[in-house]
């Protein structure tokens, strides 16, 4: 059986010594290059897509990502 590509990738994961307080990690949709911000704080948290200053999703370089595999 062929091994599966992992669709997202966590890009950047910041969190504090000994994991209290919040979280912050972007993920990167593989298919679509779409970014995606998290943030966890004690038991809410939030996802939402990062937006540039127009608005408009930012996109990472799939080709560039492709390179890298």
């Amino acid at each position: 059986m062929a091994k599966r590509e992992k669709r997202f990738q966590v890009v950047l994961n910041e969190s504090p010594a000994g994991g209290l307080g919040m979280a912050t990690t972007i993920f990167l949709d593989t298919q679509t290059g779409v970014q995606y911000l998290q943030v966890v704080s004690g038991y809410g948290g939030g996802l939402t897509p990062l937006l540039d200053r127009d608005g408009r999703p930012v996109i990472w370089d799939l080709d560039h990502l492709e390179d890298e595999r």
